[in-house]
Order: structure tokens, then C-alpha cells, then sequence
């Protein structure tokens, strides 16, 4: 156990992390099973005997997988469940679940069944550590340890690519006997290199999604307990302090209690202190059930809080703690400290409430004890007082802390604190816990020759008040400053006076000045004279016991070189006493090393603390404060400056260094963590119960003060019991009282929305917001413009959102559409009416339209003339030109017929006696220019009819001897065309070859022209029968993946195969008895507002009832195999769909039409094009490309292409549009520095709009009628809006899973998400997850548009 004690010393030595000695033996050595190389592999099921308590049931076997997990069963594929979220299906421990990958002998996975006595006893050290007053006398008899060591992330290898060279180790342990599992998470130091895996689904998609750790109950036998999950890690932040944290006190080193033959309902964490920055408690507990994963229920998640460098506190990078160098009882550490954590209470109604434990807050005052002393030290030369006026505690009780009883003196009143607390009696702290304290720098400093100045950086202070540890980090200061003033430890050496272990008959700074008082500090460097001043103002104790303080540096320091480290020897300092200040002055020496080189330098230091301390109080005149460790820091990557020191405080008698130390005051004694060491004569000490604690014979257990009756909550409270105290709460609707002790009702807040006092426009052009604070936020009504206190009407009529065959009618704050006559429908949509119908002839004289010059029915600018019938009349005559001609019964010109302005017009037959075209003699008559390739007639080809005027089946290029077969419709079938001076391919009647090119058919020549005419053997061609039927059996090209498809040729679910094994495919199409007609390739979508989103090979449907998603009527709308479609917006105008294709590198589009086809529109120079962006009034397109770090824009037709930006981009991803107002957004999640910025469509007028407190921002939109520009962001899980010049920022919802995309819609935001793979509903309002769609088909979810019945351009 000894061995035991010293490894867990060391890894505190080291001030970071776990050495990789500290990890449990392992390899081959000790009897390890390595699991075979791979990617997705998993070890046979290990059988445990006797077999341990996991979740509730008993783990006869365990499994270990190559993703980092470790299961009651064996795994499914890695695709059911890597990139997934918790829960998962199936029983897991994951200590880092990602897709890994140990293929070409990256790394090793071992694993074995060990009750081997030095790996028990090491296992229960930490265990012990973890669990201080539960686990005294576990005594595990077996344990299972598999250990990652040096394992990869899976890659996609190419002949241009190395293996990444960032490896992961770590470990996982299961300590078990008869009664109690537990297990331990080991990450050692440096044992995280990566954080996060590609999914193999991303393609060019750069997307990392952040490792799974914790615990997972899986599907079982026992519904209550379906879906319950405990989860530790799954942000990046989270992840990247998993070698730097603990729970139990050793950074790096994480246990759980996870099973028992007693009834435990989740997993337990350790209770030793969690080390973060969040102010606000430990650990973050929610619940959610599986039924619904946005309710709160049955899951518990204990996620480590985020790091950021604005208030980021590593006390793990102090110096070696006192308490872990000697040998405690068992081989144990002593406890850091017990800090205070969030703990969850399950009401009546099953739901979840959760409370902080922590000391009783200021206003839950205690009882009073009233002393009257003689004040022997009155000096009525100094002190006067009527008796009329003097303070009685009956009157002034309130100033002291719940923790003290107020003492009358002659002359007036003093606080003192109770026994087991201290403090000056106003403010009173649990002797021997843990605390922290909160504070703002600020300064102006000359380092060298620079000048630098910062305002309100974050400083953060841990204190370990049972061994006088204090742990200082101030983040965010500029450089050179911050490296500068690594050699001023007297900034952290206050924290050290003030919570220093007391020695018998001495007291420490918090205990005469208590959270109030004012350090003025002068620091002279030599030799360059250089001074600084430094003043640090406490203000008082605030929620939780946190003590506030505020400080500002000023002055002249000297400059250090980077790569310098400074270390300051252990001193002593002489502090001197009066009533209400105290000083102290020194001479130090520090350090500076850089390489091989040392420097001993020095500065002279002078301060005074000022504070106001009780008269009646005697001090002593002097006091030594012992530094025995002191350790400065400057973090570079988190821009963290980091002080620690150990003190202990005693008289200040000149044979206090030669004379024996106590065990309380070195930490040598054997005190458990909740008992406090108290000194005795010499050597000889005793251990006490600390506060909130009683003895029950072997130890110390927690005293339930609310059950008890021991609390000192009023009227209208709880009681909430926690470790060591316990904390009173308002019920719902009061607030506390003036007396400190008891709540009262909440005043009624008034609110301006309601009461008419906002000064909004009236309710019929805008409506009143409430926002944080109680303020109104004005916002106009859909349909008007303006800033809600002055809202005009929109004239929607303007953008013409009507049916051409329709009329608008604006109103105000709304418009309305209306048919016109002979049409029928609502206005969006216009029919031909069934007792009205129009002829050709009249339909264009009533909407007449510009077509090109030349032979047409109607020439340029022309309305046809009709006859009674509404028949075309055979002569027609331009009215503007003066041109006659005669027309057929179809209006086509008549060639030849045309006549000069001026001349005789010609004479015309009636309509019936006019002979009608077919289409093959049309195209004789009338040749016309085309793009060359495939097609009915060629580049100049004028095609042979035969006599009936059908078009030959066998049709020749008369100049360049290309011939080829076409159908009935002339068009040319794919396949049969011949090269000049071969044979002409044998073609069939034209009754043969009358039948359309089906979907299969369109498609495969659609994608052979894609690939050039050759297809690669790695690209996918659809294969169709005799009858352009797609065949049952569909393969990837010669990759060997094949899979059954429908009808229609979309994949049947369940049927794709690995090569090797074909599945059995049987027709889906029964033999027809009369020829098909066309399938359409878009299933049209019924009328209404829906959303489309982009899963990769196809393109959903997600119709919206109101803002509810009708889930039961999602369907697929387009399938591309062997596309991965990102990118996707609608035109509301042409109602076409537009997506970019990440795999096939292009640009495409369809129209919602039946039968339309996709159309491929820019097919070059793209790499990785993800965003995609519409805008219907200008007719444009904007994309970002990963790939090129290109922003580029181009007409809807793909013309007029032209690159916007091409510079300081890294990772393009989302891109929004503004139609009205000409402006455009996007973002870029560039690790290093993420950011959303905007310019015009023409891409003017450039900016960063946001770059502070991102992370990954991949999903953006604009909302057309609040005007605010929205974001998802996957790093900081935030939704969050601001307006579009950046201001006005607010978070919506900050507890996202992996957002990708995100659209806005009414008074909701949808998005899809990664982790969920599907389509979440959140409302705009509160914030709050309303639904989800999970599709059946579960893979990545991409891009997300809203279509709605009109152009939304206009309204706002």
C-alpha cells in the first residue's frame, strides 16, 4: 500500500496530471489478452467469477471493444452507435467512446480478470480516495482492467496522407466483490492527444464529434431503468480536462459507484472535490428519459464544466500538496477537502429538483448567545460612549454570521464564531473544507520599455483550509505583462496569510479580518528599482461562501524572456498586529531559469492590511507565516498566470524553526478527511469530527441537520441537507426575508407589456416582448417594417407573390391573392377553371410574353389574333412592325408566308385546311442552333422523317457522320451513337422505339454524361432492365457493396451487404401489361409550409402543422445514390430546390414539379461545397467550399460565376442570405479562431460580426421577419441571435447536442443534429426543446430549408 500512497503522491508532485506509472499494471507481462487489430473489433465475452453487480443486474460476462467501451454484451456494429449520443441501446463503460482505430499497429488493447494483491490494493486506494466516508471497508476480491495504450483516431488513408501521429491511452478498471462494483477511469498524463473522431459519413466534410464518456444502462429487462445514462465527458472542453480533473483528489484518476446488492438508482461519482472554474457548483446533474429525450427524467449527467481562458482555474498545477507526502492509514491520501456539490432530490410527481448543498446562506441567521465581559482594556482616553446609544447584540445581532453568537461589551457588540467554524464572527467559514474565492484584476503596467493595460481580468483562488493550501490563477492578461509578474508571488501570498494552517494559540488571516478588508502592497525589484503597487479589496462573502475580492496592479516590472521559469525558495515573514491593521516587510530572493542559465534576483516588499476588527479583541503583537512550498506559472496556451503556496502560521518565538512540528501541521496525522486534527501537547494530537459531522464510533458520518431539526430555516423554507451542512431555499413565488431567517412572497412584477406603459406601436402593427430584466423589446408584426415603436405597412404586392395568373391586393400588415378570370385556386396557385377554359390563342392574348425574334407563333412582342371560337386566325399581323405571315392551327408560322410592312398581306386558308406539322417535319422546316453532344437532332442536324412525318429510327449527321437511333420523340438513346466511317448502329420501327427513357434510364445517362462517357470504377452507375426498370440488385461499382432498391430505385433499408455476399434482391416491379410511363424523379410535395432537409443520398420532407412537425407524413422527396447532399435551399419563386453534393463535387437543383428531373448546374472547380444560399429577388446563388476556402456566387442557371472571397477563410461552412437589404452572412469554424462575418451579395463592405465566445459554428440563418441573424454552434452548445450589425446578442438555448444546420420558422428554430440524427424543434421564446423527428433511416443529417406557400422576401 505504500507503493500505492507514493504514486498518488507523485502525480501530485508532478502539479498536473497522472504519471503513466500511476495507471494499473498492464501489457503482456501480466497476463493481458490483446484484442486484434482493427477498426471496429471486440473481444470474446470474458467470463467473471463470481460476477459483479453492474446497473442493477449481475455482469456474468464482459466484452471490450476497440471504440473505447466495454459492455455486458457483445457490441453491434460500430454504426449503431459511435457517433451516437447517450443512451445508447446496449449496456456500456466508456472511458472514451470514439471511433478508434489500431489497424497497421497503431497501438495495443489489452484486457484481463486480475485479483492480484497489488492491483486490488492500488484499485482500492483510489476507490478509497474517491469515496472517503463510504468505502472504509470495501475490500474488493476481483477486478477487470482493459487499458487503451497508444490507440489511433480512424482515418481515411490515401496515398497523400500519413497517420495522424496524436495517440490516446488510457484505462479503464472494474473493482468488485460480493456486494459493491466500482469502477475507475485512469487517463495519465499527456494521454489524450485527440478529443473527437471524423464519422466516416462526413466525406469532405471537416466535422470532428467530441469522444462519449461514462456509463449507460442500455435496453434491459427493467423499463423504469431504459435509457438512464450518466455522462462525464462529451464536449471538447470536458474531454480536454479529463487528465487535469479528478474526483477524488488526484488529476487524472475518476471513480464511480456502479453497482451494489442494495437498490442504487444511478451512478455514484467520487465525492472528493471536482476542481473547475464554474463558480456555481460541481457537478451538473440533469435528467432525461428515453422516452423523451428533452423531458427531465431517469438520465443523470455529470458533465465537466468548460475551460476558458477567461475564468479558468487549475489548482492541479500547484506545487506537491503536504497532505499527499507523508503515509496516511491504508495507504491513502489524505482528502483534498470536501467541496460542496449540486445534489438531486426527486419530488413527489417524479420530477427532478435540484438544490445546491452548501453552507446556509447569509440570510438563514442562527440563534444568538448574549455574554456580558468586563472590557479590562478599555482606555477611556481613546473611546467614549453614552450608554443611551451603545450597541446591544438585541439590536445588532443581524450583523453577525449564522456561524456566531454576538458578545455584549461595555462599550458595545463583537461577532465570534461558534466552535468548528472561524472567522472574525461577521463572516464565519467550516474549519478544514474547501473554499474559493472570485475577483477581477485590473492594471497598468511598464514592463520594460511597453506599455500594456487590461480591465476586469478573471482571478480565481482554492483554498484547502485543512492543510493551508491555496491554489491563485489570473487569466487573460496581455503579454509581456503576464509573464512579467510570475516573480511577484505576494498577489497569492495573501490568499496563503489568510487561510494558513493554524498552529496552537495562533490565528490566520480570515480569522481577524474575516471577507472585508484592503491590502496596499509595494514590491521594489533590483537591481533596476522597479516598483509596483498593488492594492487587493475584499468585499464580503457571496453565494456559496465564495469571497470576492477586486484587484488593480500599477507600476514598473522588469521583463522577462519567454521560456523563463522563476522559483521562489520556502521563506518565513514576520506579520505585526493592532486592532485594525496589520503589516509586514521582507526581503526575497527568486530565480529566473532559462536553459542552463540561472539568475538570482531579488525584490523588497512592504504591505499593510487595513481592516475593521472587533476593540474588545486581543491580537498577538506578532505572528510567523511558514511557506513551505511556493510555486509561480505561466500557462502559454490558456494565458493563465497560476500562483500556489502551503503555509501555516504560529507564533513568532525565536525557537519555532528549531522545535518539533505537530502532526495537525504537517499533515502527518491520521485524521479521515471529515474529522479535523487537533493539536495537543507536542507530538500528541486528537482527531474531532468537523463541523456538520458526528462521531458513530469508527468514524465520522454527516449529521442531517433538516431531519434532525438542527437548521435555522424560517417561515416559507426547505431544508436541504448536504455534506457537512446543509442549505435553506425559498419555496417557489418568495423571496428572503428582511430578517435574515425566514421568506416572504414576491412582490408582483410589474409588467410594461401588460399594463400599456411600453412604448410600443399599437397591438395591430406590433407586439411587446419581455426581455431579461423585465424590459420591453418592441418588435414589429409580420407584414410591417420598422423598429416596433414605428411600424408601416409592407407592400408584399411588390415582390409579386402571386400566380402570374393571379392579381395582389395589398392590405395592411398583409396582402391577398386573386385568380384571374377563367382561373381557379387561392392566388398562390392558379388553374385553368373547368367551366372557363381558355384556348392557346386566348391565353396569349391575355398574358402575352417577351420570346426571342424570328419564325413563332406569335413573333417578338406579337398578340395573336383569335377567332370566335378562340381559335388562332390564319393571318396574323404585327401591330407595332406592320409584318403579316399565316399560322398554322398550333399558331406556328408557316414558312414563307411573311410579308414587308407595307405590302400586299397573304392569303391564308382556313384553319382546318391548314396542314399540321409533325415535330420531325417542324424540325425540318425550322433548324435550329444547339449545344452539341447527345441530343434528338445534333449540333446543325436536320433529321429524316418518313412519310408519315415520324422521325427515322436511324438518324445521320450529314457533315460529320455521327449517326445514332432516337425514339418516337426523336430524342437519341443512349448508347447507340457511332463514330464517321463505322458501321451505323441497327435501329429498330419507330413503333419499337416509341416508349419515353424511363427514371432509370434518364438518370444513368444523365450520370454517364457527368463522368464524361467513362465512369471510374469506384463511381456508381444505376443498372436497368430490358424495361428501364431499375434492377432489384443495385452495386457500388466494382467496390463489391450492393443493396436492394424499390420501384423507384431508393434503397431498401436493412439490404446493403459487405463484399463478398450478395444479398437476395427479389423484383419489386411485376412485368407490365402496357409500356410504362414516366416515373417522376421529385415526389411532389402536397401544398403548405414544410421543411426539406438533406441526408445525404437523399433529400427529406417534413411538413409543418402550424410549427408542429407532422412526423407521420415525412417522406422521401429526391434520392441520389452516391451523392452526399450538404447544402440545401429553396427558390420560392420557380419552387425549386437547390443542393450542393459534396461527393460528386457539384451544384444541383430540382424543380418540385411532378416529374421533374435534377439538373446538375455547376460541375467544376469545387472541392468540399458545403453552404448553400438563395436569393429570389436578385436570382443568385452564394456557396462556401471547404476545400478551396472559397466564398463564390452565380447566377441560378450556374452563369456569371465569380469568386467573393478567397482570403483569411479556413473552414467556410454555413452561409445565410438577406434578400431584402443586399447583405450576406457566413461562418467560419476555424478552430484557432472562429468567427461569423457579413458583407454585401456583391461582397462590399466586409466585417466580423461576431468572434468572442464561439466555438464551432455550423448552422446559420436569417429570419426575414424578426431580422436577427441566428447560429448553432457545436462547441459552445449554444443557439444564439443577434441583429445584423452584431448587437443585441442573446443566447436562445445553451444546452444543444451537435447542431449541424439550422432554419427559423415563425416562432420556432429547427436544426438537425448529429448526435440525435434528426430534426429538433426549439422554440424561439424560451428556449426550449419542443420536438424531434428521428427518421427511420438513421445516418447524418445535413443542411435544413423551410419552403413556404409565397416569397417571405418582403415581410418583416
Amino acid at each position: 500500500m505504500r507503493a500505492v500512497a507514493a504514486v498518488l503522491a507523485a502525480a501530485l508532485a508532478v502539479g498536473a496530471a497522472l504519471p503513466r506509472p500511476g495507471l494499473l499494471p498492464h501489457g503482456p507481462a501480466r497476463g493481458d489478452v490483446r484484442l486484434r487489430p482493427g477498426d471496429d473489433e471486440s473481444s470474446p465475452g470474458v467470463p467473471l467469477r463470481p460476477a459483479p453487480r453492474l446497473y442493477g443486474r449481475a455482469a456474468r460476462r464482459l466484452y471490450v471493444g476497440t471504440n473505447g467501451v466495454i459492455s455486458t454484451q457483445d457490441f453491434p456494429r460500430e454504426t449503431q452507435y459511435v457517433d451516437d449520443d447517450f443512451p445508447t441501446d446496449f449496456p456500456v463503460i466508456a472511458p472514451f467512446l470514439a471511433d478508434l482505430d489500431t489497424s497497421g499497429d497503431r497501438g495495443n488493447i489489452y484486457y484481463r480478470q486480475d485479483n492480484s494483491p497489488d492491483v486490488l490494493d492500488q484499485a482500492v486506494g483510489y476507490i478509497q480516495a474517491g469515496f472517503p466516508h463510504t468505502t472504509g471497508s470495501f475490500v474488493p476480491t476481483n477486478a477487470f482492467i482493459a487499458t487503451w495504450e497508444d490507440v489511433g483516431a480512424y482515418q481515411e488513408l490515401s496515398q497523400d496522407t500519413e497517420p495522424s501521429r496524436k495517440l490516446n491511452t488510457f484505462q479503464a478498471a472494474i473493482a468488485y466483490n460480493d456486494e459493491d462494483t466500482y469502477a475507475i477511469f485512469l487517463y495519465p498524463e499527456g494521454g489524450l492527444q485527440f478529443l473527437g473522431t471524423r464519422p466516416k459519413e462526413s466525406y469532405n466534410v471537416q466535422l470532428e464529434l467530441p469522444a462519449r464518456v461514462g456509463f449507460s444502462w442500455g435496453d434491459g429487462d427493467d423499463p423504469k431503468r431504459d435509457g438512464l445514462f450518466h455522462s462525464l465527458a462529451s464536449s471538447e472542453p470536458a474531454l480536454w480536462n479529463l487528465e487535469r480533473e479528478s474526483n477524488t483528489g488526484v488529476p487524472g484518476v475518476w471513480v464511480f459507484h456502479v453497482g451494489s446488492v442494495a437498490p442504487l438508482e444511478h451512478v455514484e461519482p467520487g465525492a472528493a472535490p471536482v476542481r473547475h472554474a464554474s463558480s456555481s457548483a460541481d457537478y451538473t446533474r440533469t435528467l432525461y428519459s428515453r422516452a423523451d429525450h428533452y423531458s427531465r427524467a431517469d438520465h443523470t449527467s455529470m458533465e465537466l464544466p468548460a475551460q476558458h481562458s477567461s475564468d479558468t482555474l487549475h489548482p492541479d498545477h500547484g506545487p506537491p500538496a503536504p497532505a499527499l507526502q507523508g503515509i496516511v492509514p491504508k495507504g491513502l491520501p489524505a482528502s483534498l477537502g470536501q467541496e460542496r456539490s449540486r445534489r438531486l432530490h426527486s419530488n413527489v410527481d417524479g420530477s427532478a429538483q435540484q438544490s445546491y448543498s452548501a453552507n446556509p446562506s447569509s440570510y438563514s441567521s442562527g440563534h444568538h448567545g448574549v455574554g456580558v465581559e468586563e472590557d479590562m482594556h478599555f482606555n477611556p482616553d481613546v473611546f467614549t460612549y453614552s450608554a443611551a446609544s451603545r450597541e446591544t447584540c438585541a439590536q445588532h445581532h443581524g450583523r453577525c454570521s449564522p456561524h456566531a453568537f454576538c458578545t455584549d461589551y461595555a462599550t458595545g457588540v463583537c461577532c465570534h464564531c461558534r466552535a468548528t467554524y472561524y472567522g472574525n464572527g461577521r463572516q464565519c467559514l467550516p474549519e478544514g473544507a474547501v473554499h474559493r474565492l472570485n475577483g477581477k484584476v485590473s492594471g497598468s503596467l511598464t514592463v520594460g520599455r511597453a506599455s500594456v493595460r487590461f480591465q476586469d481580468v478573471d482571478l480565481h483562488a482554492y483554498i484547502v483550509g485543512s492543510d493551508g493550501r491555496t491554489y491563485t490563477a489570473i487569466s487573460g492578461v496581455p503579454q509581456p505583462a503576464a509573464r512579467a509578474l510570475l516573480p511577484l508571488l505576494p498577489i497569492g501570498g495573501l490568499f496563503a496569510w489568510l487561510f494558513a494552517l493554524e498552529e496552537p494559540g495562533s490565528e490566520n488571516g480570515f480569522s481577524i479580518t474575516g471577507a472585508e478588508f484592503t491590502q496596499n502592497l509595494e514590491v521594489t525589484f533590483y537591481p533596476g528599482e522597479e516598483t509596483v503597487h498593488i492594492t487587493q479589496t475584499a468585499e464580503g462573502l457571496g453565494a456559496d461562501n465564495y469571497l470576492s475580492l477586486k484587484t488593480h496592479i500599477q507600476g514598473q516590472v522588469p521583463f522577462l524572456q519567454e521560456n523563463t521559469t522563476v522559483h521562489i525558495a520556502p521563506y518565513k515573514e514576520l506579520y505585526h498586529y493592532s486592532n485594525s491593521a496589520v503589516t509586514s516587510s521582507a526581503q526575497r530572493e527568486y530565480v529566473l531559469v532559462a536553459g542552463t542559465t540561472n539568475q538570482t534576483l531579488s525584490y523588497r516588499l512592504r504591505q499593510n492590511i487595513t481592516f475593521a476588527g472587533c476593540p474588545h479583541t486581543r491580537l498577538l503583537a506578532r505572528q510567523r507565516l511558514s511557506v513551505a512550498r511556493a510555486f509561480t506559472l505561466y500557462d502559454s496556451q490558456e494565458h493563465v498566470l497560476r500562483y500556489a503556496l502551503a503555509a501555516r502560521i504560529g507564533s513568532a518565538g525565536d525557537n519555532a524553526e528549531n522545535s518539533p512540528v505537530n502532526p495537525c501541521l504537517d499533515s502527518t496525522h491520521t485524521c479521515e478527511a471529515t474529522a479535523r486534527c487537533q493539536p495537543g501537547a507536542g507530538m500528541e494530537y486528537t482527531c474531532e469530527c468537523a463541523a456538520g459531522y458526528r462521531s458513530d464510533g469508527r468514524g465520522c458520518r454527516d449529521v442531517d441537520e433538516c431531519a434532525e431539526g438542527l437548521n435555522q430555516c424560517g417561515p416559507f423554507t426547505v431544508c436541504l441537507n448536504g455534506p457537512g451542512s446543509y442549505r435553506c431555499e425559498c419555496h417557489s413565488g418568495y423571496r428572503p426575508a428582511e430578517d435574515g431567517q425566514g421568506c416572504v412572497l414576491l412582490a408582483p412584477v410589474s409588467n410594461p407589456c401588460e399594463d400599456g406603459s411600453h412604448p410600443c406601436a399599437p397591438g395591430d402593427r406590433a407586439r411587446c416582448l419581455i426581455r431579461a430584466g423585465g424590459q420591453p423589446a418592441c418588435e414589429c408584426l409580420p407584414g410591417y417594417t420598422g423598429d416596433g415603436i414605428s411600424c408601416s405597412d409592407v407592400d408584399e404586392c411588390a415582390e409579386n407573390p402571386c400566380h402570374p395568373a393571379a392579381v395582389c391586393y395589398n392590405t395592411q400588415g398583409s396582402f391577398s391573392c386573386r385568380c384571374h378570370p377563367g382561373y381557379e385556386g387561392d392566388g398562390f396557385q392558379c388553374t385553368h377553371g373547368s367551366t372557363q377554359r381558355l384556348t392557346p390563342c386566348q391565353h396569349e392574348r391575355l398574358y402575352p410574353r417577351e420570346v426571342p425574334s424570328g419564325p413563332s407563333p406569335v413573333s417578338n412582342g406579337h398578340v395573336p389574333q383569335c377567332d370566335e371560337q378562340g381559335r388562332y386566325r390564319p393571318l396574323q399581323c404585327h401591330s407595332s412592325t406592320g409584318h403579316c405571315w399565316c399560322v398554322d392551327a398550333a399558331g406556328q408560322e408557316i414558312a414563307g408566308t411573311r410579308t414587308a410592312p407595307g405590302s400586299t398581306p397573304p392569303r391564308c386558308g382556313t384553319p382546318e385546311s391548314v396542314q399540321q406539322l409533325t415535330p420531325c417535319e417542324h424540325a425540318r422546316m425550322y433548324p435550329r442552333e444547339v449545344p452539341s453532344g447527345p441530343s434528338p437532332v445534333g449540333n446543325g442536324h436536320v433529321p429524316q422523317c418518313d412519310e408519315e412525318g415520324r422521325y427515322r429510327p436511324l438518324q445521320c449527321h450529314s457533315s460529320t457522320g455521327h449517326c445514332w437511333c432516337v425514339d418516337a420523340a426523336g430524342q437519341e438513346i443512349a448508347g447507340t451513337r457511332t463514330a464517321p466511317g463505322s458501321t451505323p448502329p441497327r435501329c429498330g420501327t419507330p413503333g419499337s422505339t416509341e416508349r419515353p427513357p424511363t427514371m432509370c434510364e434518364r438518370w444513368r445517362q444523365s450520370l454517364l454524361e457527368h463522368y464524361g462517357g467513362s465512369p471510374r470504377s469506384d463511381q456508381y452507375v444505376p443498372q436497368c432492365d430490358v424495361e428501364g426498370n431499375f434492377t432489384p440488385l443495385q452495386c457500388h461499382g466494382d467496390s463489391g457493396y450492393c443493396w436492394c432498391v424499390d420501384e423507384s430505385g431508393r434503397e431498401i433499408q436493412g439490404t446493403r451487404s459487405e463484399p463478398g455476399s450478395t444479398p437476395p434482391c427479389l423484383p419489386s416491379v411485376a412485368p407490365p401489361s402496357v409500356r410504362p410511363s414516366p416515373r417522376p424523379d421529385v415526389s411532389p410535395p402536397a401544398t403548405g409550409t414544410f421543411l426539406l432537409y438533406a441526408q445525404g443520398q437523399q433529400i427529406g420532407y417534413l411538413p409543418l402543422n402550424g410549427t408542429q412537425l407532422q412526423k407521420e407524413a415525412a417522406k422521401t422527396l429526391l434520392s441520389l445514390h452516391g451523392s452526399i447532399m450538404v447544402g440545401i435551399d429553396y427558390d420560392c419563386r420557380e419552387k425549386t430546390i437547390y443542393w450542393t453534393d459534396v461527393a460528386g463535387r457539384t451544384i444541383s437543383r430540382a424543380s418540385l414539379e411532378p416529374g421533374a428531373e435534377p439538373e446538375t448546374i455547376i460541375n467544376s472547380g469545387l472541392i468540399s461545397p458545403e453552404g448553400l444560399a438563395v436569393d429570389h429577388l436578385r436570382r443568385a446563388m452564394f456557396w462556401t467550399d471547404s476545400g478551396l476556402d472559397k466564398i463564390e456566387r452565380a447566377r441560378l442557371d450556374g452563369s456569371e460565376r465569380r469568386v467573393l472571397f478567397d482570403t483569411d477563410l479556413v473552414n467556410p461552412r454555413a452561409i445565410a442570405v438577406d434578400p431584402v437589404r443586399g447583405n450576406l452572412y457566413w461562418t467560419d469554424w476555424n478552430r484557432e479562431a472562429p468567427k461569423i462575418e457579413t458583407s454585401t451579395v456583391n461582397g462590399a463592405n466586409r466585417r466580423v460580426l461576431v468572434n468572442k465566445d464561439i466555438g464551432l459554428p455550423n448552422g446559420l440563418t436569417f429570419d426575414p421577419f424578426s431580422k436577427l441573424l441566428c447560429w448553432a454552434d457545436a462547441g459552445t452548445k449554444h443557439l444564439e441571435c443577434t441583429f445584423p450589425d452584431g448587437t443585441g446578442r442573446r443566447v436562445i438555448q445553451n444546452n444543444l447536442n451537435y447542431p449541424f444546420s439550422i432554419i427559423s420558422y415563425a416562432n420556432h428554430f429547427y436544426h438537425t443534429d448529429w448526435r440525435r440524427d434528426g430534426v429538433i424543434a426549439v422554440d424561439k421564446e424560451t428556449g426550449s426543446f419542443t420536438d424531434e423527428y428521428l427518421p427511420e433511416q438513421r445516418s447524418h443529417l445535413y443542411g435544413i430549408t423551410a419552403v413556404y406557400p409565397y416569397c417571405p422576401g418582403a415581410r418583416k
